[in-house]
């Protein structure tokens, strides 16, 4: 039996308890990553995988907390380091189904050099980037995605960074699986993450996270119930952008491929919905870009799959090269390795 490509001969029937820790979590209370915590152990039993062929790898910050809280292998890293580490156990062990947890500050900043190659090279890793627009584990100064004019105890002037976009520089690396998701919307965000599972090649997530001590409701404008069906678009393969409590405002594109937001309909004013864009997450780069500069309060944010495309795997390759190498010279010898070349003795 096989699930996902991966050998599941064996495997019992797993719960979200089973993927509990018996760590307490210590997140403040009312965190949005608590949300995010059980909507990952839901998905778990569905992956089709077994406890110990799962690791999540993380590296510093609130977000990075995660590996204590999953029942299954994990790795506590260094800043920004996750995708590096992630990477080399993927290598050396591609039959492993390993996640990465890291926030705004952590992938984006120390760590952005390392997850931009990861996500160039298509190993297989489901990369989750929790953002909250803070860092949070250091008390409250501003991170790589603040806004503009950002006013805390690291910037009593207001930032005068311009803000990173992560789904941005997630196609900016030529990633292949390019998603956003909101924290509290756990039943979306599970969805994702069980394509994202079963995407071949790496998967980048971003999840908006609410920080509710030292950057609380910085995406309650699209977020709240009352708001949230008219400030974000729900993205679905093969069906029209269309938003709004009725589905009657859409995303139409201009001549020069820019989008403008229509009212939808037969009256006056309003255009038929043949004229509405239809997503596609196999479709052109351009478009996919496109959707990633889509923001309040001139568009409704998009969420779900962006992008979805299939490239080289670079774990892949990784391996069918070292059985070329193995079928020319043998399993080989470390000993042999060490003391085949030359060799100098310092007195």
């Amino acid at each position: 039996m096989s699930t996902n490509g991966k050998n599941t001969e064996g495997l019992t029937t797993l719960k979200r308890k089973d993927f509990v820790s018996d760590q307490d979590v210590r997140w403040c209370p009312g965190c949005g990553d608590y949300a995010i915590l059980k909507g990952v152990q839901s998905i778990m039993p569905e992956i089709g995988v077994k406890r110990e062929d799962i690791v999540f790898i993380s590296g510093i910050g609130c977000s990075s907390r995660f590996p204590y809280y999953m029942n299954t292998y994990g790795i506590h890293s260094i800043h920004g380091r996750a995708p590096a580490i992630a990477t080399g156990l993927k290598v050396a062990r591609p039959e492993l189904s390993v996640w990465v947890v890291t926030g705004d500050g952590d992938g984006l900043s120390i760590g952005g050099n390392h997850l931009l190659h990861a996500l160039r090279r298509n190993v297989e890793l489901r990369i989750m980037l929790f953002n909250n627009r803070i860092y949070g584990l250091t008390k409250g100064q501003y991170s790589p995605t603040s806004e503009f004019g950002k006013l805390n105890k690291s910037t009593p002037m207001g930032s005068i960074d311009r803000p990173l976009n992560p789904v941005a520089f997630a196609f900016g690396a030529s990633a292949t699986f390019v998603a956003r998701c909101v924290d509290v919307d756990v039943s979306h965000l599970q969805g994702v993450l069980l394509r994202a599972a079963a995407h071949h090649g790496g998967a980048f997530i971003e999840i908006l996270q609410n920080c509710n001590v030292f950057n609380d409701g910085t995406f309650f404008n699209i977020t709240e119930k009352d708001v949230k069906l008219d400030r974000q678009l729900k993205l679905v393969h093969g069906e029209p952008l269309l938003f709004g409590k009725d589905n009657d405002k859409g995303i139409r594109i201009k001549p020069d491929f820019t989008p403008e937001v229509v009212s939808v309909g037969d009256g006056d004013g309003q255009v038929p919905l043949s004229d509405i864009m239809v997503h596609d997450e196999q479709g052109s780069p351009a478009y996919h870009f496109m959707l990633s500069q889509m923001d309040y309060p001139d568009f409704p944010v998009p969420m779900g799959i962006i992008r979805a495309v299939d490239a080289p795997v670079y774990d892949e390759l990784a391996a069918a090269q070292i059985q070329v190498a193995k079928d020319k010279k043998g399993e080989g010898d470390l000993k042999d390795l060490i003391y085949g070349g030359s060799t100098w003795q310092v007195g």
